[in-house]
């Protein structure tokens, strides 16, 4: 044990001390269970002017304490701030003043008083009561940045949302971001539903599920890992307009765009195509901004992004072209291709194909370049197995990624609805999956039945709604946009 251990548990030992006292004269605060507070910090300090001279009763946790003889000076922080309170002994009483010298920092309090502004031109409140609620028995960090503490910020969030109040602003605005989408689809006549998280088939995307075990029915099951399919079953049904925001979950890699468990909206509009699904993208994007942000205008880590619609709009062969310097509409074979794909340094899979050489150029050599707002259009069949074939080229597919700080944030296609040719892509895709490729689809029969009964003309889109929240709070890694992301336990991390 570290000489600084050392001395956070003697720290530790004196407050639980302190507890155990306060409990032996029958002041324990845990017995207290309901506190009338009539003001936050905000309000006090923004209606000043009216509040003058009122009694309040405010609470929160103090973060600042200093003091000298018969009076102290305390910061207490609410959910919306923190307010000075100015505490003397002649106001509040000798014995609760001298229970009040040994209150810590990070020990929440009932401070009931009068509105005032101190000489300073502090506004504060003047005690009349002070009452202890909770004891804190684990010292607060004086300092909490840098790189050196994020993982731990990450752990113990809620430390860090007491320490650096200002990473509520992010959560704030991540409520109004997703309340902002919600509201468009609302009033653009859209039903919000809610699918299986837990399924006998993990379907819908390309990606290594979760697995667990059902112990009544003795069977595998799987976190979602889209919600694509069910969603469509419903347009079969004769719902016209659909979407459903929530968790999706890939057993996949992790880094500062990705977590294992993360939020995503997918939507989907009977009668419509993946043009449509362009012009929602770009303005879903674009109104939650607004409402968030109040501009369409952003920075993110320094680089200047415009959202304002239209976006722009590319085909995936004329951007290889474009940055890889390749054209594919004269490589026609399978093996021209895949050497091409050797010349640029493309690793080759025995099941690769053209379409897939394509797809891996496009990603090594060309979303580097996508940093304002864009949509990639007309994917290859290979890797768009439930979109549908472009009619002037059946090689191709209508569908399209839009890429902003060269990132993915949404994936939308005109839906397969021809069931033969869903049936067939799904058998190439089992092939792959018997093949080793754990992200390849599973065979849906009951989805195949379901096309079959009739999927109208459909629109499909998927948002990743972690990626917008990082590029509208200007977020470096996705796990400053999650309350509580996904870590390895400290356990673990001790006997690496």
């Amino acid at each position: 044990m570290t000489n600084e251990e050392q001395g956070l548990n003697e720290l530790i030992k004196i407050r639980i001390d302190k507890l155990k006292h306060l409990k032996s004269i029958g002041k324990d605060p845990f017995q207290i269970e309901k506190v009338y507070v009539t003001h936050y910090s905000r309000q006090i300090k923004d209606e000043f002017e009216q509040l003058e001279g009122s009694g309040v009763t405010v609470a929160g946790r103090i973060m600042a304490k200093r003091g000298h003889g018969k009076t102290s000076f305390i910061n207490i922080q609410d959910s919306c701030g923190q307010i000075q309170s100015y505490v003397r002994q002649d106001r509040i009483g000798k014995e609760d003043y001298e229970l009040f010298t040994t209150y810590d920092i990070g020990d929440i309090l009932e401070v009931r008083g009068e509105v005032f502004r101190t000489k300073k031109g502090e506004i504060s409140v003047r005690a009349d009561k002070i009452r202890l609620l909770t004891k804190s028995i684990q010292i607060l960090p004086e300092k909490w940045h840098g790189l050196k503490d994020h993982d731990l910020r990450y752990r113990q969030r809620y430390t860090d949302l007491i320490v650096n109040p200002e990473v509520k602003e992010t959560f704030v605005v991540r409520s109004k971001i997703i309340k902002a989408i919600r509201e468009y689809l609302d009033n653009k006549g859209y039903l919000e539903v809610e699918t299986p998280i837990l399924g006998t088939i993990a379907g819908g995307a390309n990606a290594r599920p979760f697995v667990t075990h059902h112990n009544t029915l003795d069977i595998d099951m799987y976190l979602r890992i889209a919600n694509e399919l069910f969603l469509k079953r419903l347009i079969i049904g004769g719902f016209d307009k659909v979407y459903e925001m929530g968790r999706m979950f890939r057993n996949e890699g992790m880094s500062i765009k990705h977590n294992p468990e993360f939020t995503s909206i997918e939507l989907y509009r009977a009668y419509a195509d993946y043009n449509d699904m362009m012009e929602i993208t770009e303005n879903i994007i674009a109104y939650a901004a607004e409402k968030a942000l109040g501009t369409t205008k952003i920075n993110y880590q320094g680089q200047n992004l415009d959202l304002t619609p239209p976006w722009d709009r590319m085909t995936m062969i004329d951007a290889c072209k474009k940055y890889a310097d390749v054209d594919f509409n004269h490589i026609k074979t399978d093996d021209e291709a895949i050497e091409i794909g050797k010349d640029l340094g493309i690793e080759i899979k025995p099941e690769m194909k053209r379409g897939h050489i394509i797809s891996e150029v496009f990603e090594k050599y060309v979303e580097k370049h996508l940093v304002q707002p864009i949509f990639i259009t007309q994917y290859p069949v290979e890797v768009s197995p439930l979109a549908k074939r472009n009619p002037d080229n059946p090689e191709l597919t209508n569908r399209f990624e839009a890429f902003i700080n060269t990132w993915e944030v949404a994936n939308a296609f005109s839906e397969l609805n021809d069931p033969l040719d869903q049936r067939k892509r799904f058998m190439e895709q089992l092939a792959q999956r018997e093949a080793g490729d754990e992200e390849a689809h599973m065979l849906d029969e009951d989805f195949l039945n379901a096309l079959e009964v009739g999927l109208p003309p459909t629109g499909g889109l998927g948002i990743g709604v972690d990626r917008v929240i990082m590029l509208l709070t200007d977020s470096p890694s996705i796990r400053d946009v999650l309350l509580f992301p996904t870590m390895k336990p400290m356990s673990e991390e001790n006997r690496d």
